[in-house]
């Protein structure tokens, strides 16, 4: 009799224990206040095993009772949620997010006296701790627009002008045809401006928390950053909308970034 009970004590112990460790596949919807949300990043804190909501916002994971699910998504409020004993039996759960809102650091707009040369005017043009890796990089105000080099050989002095035959074309020919300084500069311009715009619109869409809290990149060090992950093609992935693979870009090379800065 003794015996008896001992077995059934220990089948029921065993029953247990394999009952609270197996596993349940369950799916889900990710919604916010205008629908349904995709990409959005859910993982089992537990297990740590993840998966990416679709299109449709759907998902599928595996839990048991007492996990815990983080929901994260850029443009939302990260969430964590306790797999309930009534969520394993629906076997389906609606999960929704709030809209993370990012706020912008202020800065003061300022009249200056610029004259409308590059050259010139970057001197004047203040600097602050966001864009000054930019502004040693792009520095023109060595350059010395108005050097012409006089080194011209005898023969092509000699040569007739080209005259060219079509309308509203530069003088020259071919490839070799030169760009007037004007054009020069608002090409200068054009692509200085390009080349800070870009930063500042990552850092306003994926937030100053993306970067400097969960990457945790020194604020001192986010153009450096920027340039390092450059050769990825960013500045492309960006272009296109790609911002689930920017992500992934960017958590990927922080950490032997953070390496190489630490060394230095």
């Amino acid at each position: 009799m003794e015996k008896n009970l001992l077995q059934f004590l220990l089948f029921f112990i065993t029953y247990t224990t394999l009952s609270q460790e197996r596993q349940t596949l369950i799916s889900g919807k990710v919604v916010d206040s205008l629908g349904t949300v995709k990409n959005v990043n859910i993982i089992n804190l537990k297990t740590n095993k993840g998966t990416f909501s679709s299109d449709d916002g759907l998902f599928r994971i595996y839990v048991k009772e007492g996990d815990s699910l983080q929901i994260s998504s850029v443009q939302h409020i990260t969430r964590k949620l306790r797999i309930s004993k009534e969520i394993i039996n629906n076997k389906f759960i609606t999960i929704r997010l709030g809209t993370n809102t990012f706020v912008l650091d202020e800065f003061e707009l300022k009249k200056h006296h610029l004259i409308g040369r590059l050259g010139v005017d970057i001197k004047e043009v203040p600097t602050d701790r966001k864009d000054s890796l930019l502004q040693k990089t792009l520095d023109f105000s060595k350059v010395d627009f108005k050097l012409v080099d006089t080194r011209i050989d005898a023969n092509i002095r000699m040569k007739p002008p080209i005259v060219s035959t079509v309308a509203n074309s530069f003088g020259g020919g071919g490839g070799s045809a030169s760009i007037p300084f004007k054009y020069k500069d608002l090409i200068l311009r054009k692509e200085l401006n390009r080349k800070k715009e870009v930063p500042d619109k990552i850092l306003s869409e994926l937030g100053e928390q993306f970067f400097f809290e969960e990457l945790e990149i020194p604020k001192d060090n986010y153009f450096h950053f920027l340039e390092y992950c450059n050769p990825l093609g960013i500045e492309d992935l960006h272009k296109e909308g790609k911002v689930l693979e920017l992500i992934k870009i960017f958590q990927k090379e922080s950490v032997q970034y953070l390496k190489i800065i630490k060394k230095e």
